[in-house]
């Protein structure tokens, strides 16, 4: 494990305080854990400094950036991994990405900015890498147990005692993988898009890709280049959009109906007629109609697919059937064989060291917490990151944390506008911070509209004003 001795290191704590079924627990008095050194990790690091407080994080690899450092096992990225949101919807507010930078930046320039804004912020002292937490358990005072332990085989486990938890640990790594009939028995070779790293793993194989999302879509043009075939199958229609609308980053486009408060039947209509102008008709490559307007699902954003579906290199399927042992059938009766497939399914929010039951996590693996982020009755556990926002993620979680920071320093300050305020974020647990009526599938679980979302934090931040508070 790396640190700096003085900063980051609990065990210079001092002697254990407490013991744990057996096990000393060593105090860290007013510290806040952080779990995770990925962007969600970082940014609360830096909100809780800035508020004063002292913080530990534990980061089971070697380095930050957590999803977007691709040597870190749980990476989702792959070598073509671009953004799909403009720079300035995904820069941090207080750390910009370089001018010379392009509209969508690759995942290595987005790791180097997460390394930049560690060093600047002097982060890193701070952060226990190589060292994942096993357990963490309510302690007296809504205080929290944590339990560490080195992931490279050495040392054994430690509990420490911590004033408040960040969950920043991703939500994007633990595959979902559905179940098919008969996919035991296929003897071709079956990955999730979680193990897609490079091209060359589809070179010159008949590929089928299964899943719409903007990894299925990413896999499917890159098949579409390497591949001796390439099937894509989807579920249902989707709206593709291109990255780019009226000449700027079609999100900047969207941000500016949204700016001019248009309601959202306006926006749905002059993005209907947007698409129509420059995608087209998508059913005559044999893409199935969308079922439902644009923004009532996460859109797709990609200008390439459509390309090589136009030019015959990806041919659009319906959904998997079953599979036999040397092929695919899909619904419709249709059969191909296919080399390789590659299951862009998703993943599953996954908080294995945690009781569920503190986060609300019902039977199908859905947390449910205020703001996609505050547990009920826990005002000193905090989720970073949870959201699947129309624009970036950075700046949003950026003011989550600042809102738990300030929430944990007016906890000190005036406990009773404390209390109020969790009191007020609970009454909202239910609530979805989107317009539109989203599909109910766990893809839009933590669906947001930016706007909505930042709007309501601005509240919270406005009620968590310390000016005449007891």
């Amino acid at each position: 494990m790396t640190y700096s001795a003085g900063y980051g290191d609990p065990e210079s704590g001092g002697p254990a305080t407490a013991w744990r079924d057996g096990w000393p627990v060593y105090d860290r008095s007013g510290t806040v854990c952080v779990i995770g050194a990925g962007p969600s990790g970082l940014t609360a690091m830096k909100n809780l400094k800035e508020q004063g407080f002292g913080v530990d994080c534990y980061e089971r690899d070697t380095s930050v950036g957590g999803a977007w450092n691709w040597r870190h096992d749980r990476s989702p990225v792959y070598a073509s991994t671009h953004l799909i949101s403009s720079k300035p919807f995904s820069q941090f507010p207080d750390f910009p990405m370089p001018d010379s930078w392009p509209d969508y930046p690759k995942h290595s320039q987005v790791l180097e900015y997460l390394e930049h804004y560690a060093d600047h912020f002097d982060l890193k002292p701070h952060i226990w890498f190589g060292t994942e937490v096993v357990k963490v358990e309510p302690a007296e005072g809504e205080r929290w147990d944590v339990t560490t332990r080195s992931t490279g085989g050495y040392g054994g486990e430690r509990i420490h005692r911590y004033a408040a938890v960040v969950i920043a640990n991703g939500h994007n790594w633990s595959p979902k993988r559905p179940e098919y009939e008969g996919l035991e028995d296929f003897r071709g070779e079956v990955i999730h898009a979680a193990q897609f790293k490079d091209a060359a793993q589809l070179r010159n194989k008949k590929v089928l890709v299964i899943g719409a999302g903007n990894t299925g879509c990413d896999i499917a043009v890159e098949a579409a280049q390497q591949a001796a075939r390439c099937w894509h199958s989807t579920r249902r229609g989707y709206w593709y959009t291109p990255k780019y609308t009226l000449g700027r980053p079609a999100d900047q486009v969207n941000d500016l109906m949204l700016w001019l408060k248009l309601p959202l039947r306006a926006r749905q209509f002059l993005a209907h007629r947007t698409l129509k102008s420059t995608v087209g008709d998508l059913t005559r490559f044999g893409l199935p109609q969308p079922d439902h307007k644009i923004y009532e699902t996460h859109t797709i954003v990609n200008s390439q697919l459509i390309y090589y579906l136009g030019h015959g290199a990806v041919s659009p399927v319906p959904d998997v059937a079953r599979f036999h042992r040397n092929s695919v059938e899909l619904k419709g009766g249709e059969v191909i064989e296919p080399d390789l497939v590659v299951l862009a399914t998703g993943y599953h929010p996954s908080f294995d060291f945690i009781d569920g039951n503190l986060l609300g996590v019902d039977a199908h693996g859905r947390p449910r917490l205020a703001m996609h982020a505050f547990p009920k009755r826990q005002p000193t556990l905090a989720v970073a990151g949870l959201l699947q926002p129309d624009s970036g993620l950075f700046p949003l979680v950026h003011w989550q944390m600042v809102a738990f920071a300030r929430m944990l320093r007016v906890r000190e300050a005036a406990p009773a506008k404390a209390v109020a305020v969790q009191r007020k974020l609970e009454a909202e647990l239910d609530r979805r911070w989107i317009t539109a009526k989203v599909k109910d599938s766990t893809r839009h679980w933590f669906e947001i509209s930016h706007t909505t979302y930042l709007k309501a934090i601005q509240r919270l931040l406005d009620e968590l004003s310390l000016e005449g508070a007891k």
